[in-house]
């Protein structure tokens, strides 16, 4: 297997793609010979798409990105290899060591070399592996050394916990980031994220419940300080935000990591001359950024007056987020804000997540969808093993129009969306919670007849928990309701919620 793999890699013989598949694989082989490693990433990424199910693409696109330094999306894409599409390309093994060496989580580099090894004593690179593992134990002398384990343990929870939030995964990286905190009762940075995470859910009290926590114990922590500021200014706390940003501008980090915080969470409340500062001063200093760096220093660079400055940056950006495409800050004004129902990259997660709200929730985002066609239409929808017969019931009212038990849980949304577009992060809360409750009121067959009351119902609920002032009359008037209505309804779904 090694060897014909390897071949397959490095020769660039194909299998039976379609060919339009073939067409663009040749050419990201042709490009990968060249070393031009960011062509062969957009010709490869096409072939991807065209051909989802076929390992040989998926893992010589872990290669190049290897080549590009972009290792956290090599590994992902090696794992869905293995784990996916083919068990037996036992070559993937041996990438995913390289890779898991070269950024320092060596434990995981030890086990899949050696895993490489046991499969294929005698594959193409078993003199390379054993070379690798000669190195890994000069480097550590006791890789079962139970605190560098933990350590290693540690930092592979949290990076996977910061994919899943950026991804839009939010109950799954709650239950990842608790598990983290237990465990490490000291390690701030998890807290952070899992305040950031109950924000995106519309559970505030709980996120600035979590954030005092951590100023508490952890007196001055500047990532609490910034989710703060950031939590405030979404929340309308205009004297909040004021006075927090006097506070966070007498800072002067020194640490990278701290100034890229700074820089973002300054960006994100619309301070760009602070964030400008911050931001290209690491882009001097040869900060290794990744796609929200660039995002951010070309929207603060744009709207500081470095036009040129960022064009340029908003280039790179590309480079690692094509779907960002259409989203530049000079378009920012003039052209309507794309949400995640535009991000067909985001509803292909969602849809393959473990939680079926979130299914659910992306099934929705398909029906609003520019690319409603191409998800509706693609392999991918047609091979998830994950669907329940619920997201099979949506899916057959989304391709028919016929009348579907799932068709009241569509008009309720659609509801919601008449006031809550393009949705982002915070509005996939309000989607989130309607979804969850959703699937418990389905199964104990309550009626959905009043779909005003309902809509208005959860979204005060999602108010509430975000601790905004809404008044239950302000929302019955809102839907066409009385205030009676709503009060009825908001009993039912606290019911459902607690």
């Amino acid at each position: 297997m090694g060897k014909d793999a390897k071949a397959r890699i490095q020769k660039g013989k194909l299998l039976s793609f379609i060919p339009t598949g073939e067409y663009y694989f040749t050419k990201g082989l042709k490009a990968y010979h060249r070393r031009d490693f960011i062509k062969a990433k957009k010709y490869l990424g096409r072939a991807m798409q065209l051909e989802p199910g076929e390992p040989m693409i998926t893992c010589q696109l872990a290669i190049v990105s290897t080549e590009l330094g972009e290792f956290e999306n090599s590994n992902r894409l090696l794992h869905h290899v293995l784990e996916e599409l083919d068990s037996e390309m036992v070559e993937c093994h041996y990438f995913l060591a390289n890779n898991y060496a070269h950024i320092g989580f060596f434990k995981d580099a030890y086990h899949h070399a050696k895993l490489y090894l046991q499969l294929e004593p005698d594959g193409d690179f078993s003199e390379d592996t054993e070379e690798l593992l000669e190195l890994l134990t000069f480097e550590s002398e006791d890789l079962e050394d139970e605190l560098y384990l933990e350590q290693d343990d540690l930092i592979f929870k949290q990076e996977q916990a910061r994919e899943l939030l950026e991804s839009g995964y939010f109950p799954k990286a709650i239950e990842l980031l608790k598990d983290v905190v237990k465990e490490y009762p000291e390690y701030w940075s998890a807290y952070n994220n899992l305040a950031l995470a109950y924000f995106y859910l519309g559970q505030t009290e709980k996120a600035e419940s979590i954030l005092q926590d951590v100023l508490e114990r952890n007196p001055g922590n500047l990532h609490a300080l910034c989710n703060k500021l950031v939590f405030a200014h979404y929340q309308g706390q205009t004297n909040n935000v004021t006075n927090m940003l006097q506070s966070l501008k007498k800072i002067q980090p020194l640490l990278s990591e701290h100034q890229f915080k700074l820089g973002t969470s300054f960006a994100l409340v619309g301070e760009y001359e602070l964030a400008y500062l911050w931001l290209k001063k690491l882009y001097k200093n040869g900060f290794d950024g990744d796609g929200p760096f660039y995002y951010w220093l070309s929207y603060s660079a744009y709207f500081t007056g470095y036009e040129n400055f960022a064009q340029n940056i908003w280039k790179k950006m590309l480079r690692i987020y094509p779907d960002k495409e259409g989203m530049e800050p000079w378009n920012a004004e003039k052209a309507p804000a794309n949400g995640l129902e535009d991000q067909s990259g985001s509803i292909f997660q969602k849809l393959e997540s473990d939680y079926v709200e979130e299914r659910l929730f992306a099934l929705f985002l398909t029906t609003i969808s520019s690319k409603r066609e191409e998800i509706i239409t693609s392999k991918r929808l047609f091979q998830n093993q994950k669907f329940t017969s619920l997201e099979k019931e949506y899916i057959s009212l989304i391709r028919s129009g016929k009348p579907s038990v799932t068709s009241d849980a569509q008009e309720i949304a659609e509801l919601f969306y008449e006031n809550h577009q393009p949705i982002g992060s915070i509005e996939s809360g309000l989607y989130l919670m309607w979804f969850s409750l959703y699937v418990e009121v389905s199964k104990a067959n309550i009626s959905l007849k009043n779909k005003r009351a309902w809509a208005g119902a959860v979204e005060y609920m999602w108010h509430k928990l975000r601790s905004e002032k809404v008044s239950q009359q302000e929302v019955a008037e809102r839907y066409g309701l009385s205030t009676a209505t709503i009060g009825k309804y908001v009993k039912i779904v606290n019911d459902y919620l607690n």
